[in-house]
């Protein structure tokens, strides 16, 4: 059985306006297990808070790297952490 985990993202590049929130939310939908938020930050970077299975965070940060994210990753910086809890669901904030 894989530990719960808390993941912070701040995912860098041409990534707000491009539907990235929405995606970032579809991805942990879909991965299954996940609560959190994906959030636009001031300095034009958006912050990718997920809680859940270590196996499931990994796959949500390899996507988050990867190519098939809308808009352009010029690269992705993250904190493990553990589990806070208080989200329902997965959001777009």
């Amino acid at each position: 059985m894989s530990e719960d985990v808390r993941l912070v993202a701040w995912v860098r590049g041409r990534v707000q306006g491009v539907g990235f929130r929405w995606f970032t939310r579809a991805k942990a939908l879909e991965l299954g297990g996940l609560s959190g938020f994906a959030l636009n930050v001031q300095d034009g970077r958006v912050q990718v808070v997920a809680e859940g299975p270590r196996s499931a965070c990994d796959a949500l940060l390899e996507w988050l790297r990867g190519a098939d994210t809308p808009g352009r990753v010029d690269g992705v910086t993250e904190i493990w952490d553990t589990p806070r809890g208080g989200y329902d669901g997965f959001a777009i904030r």
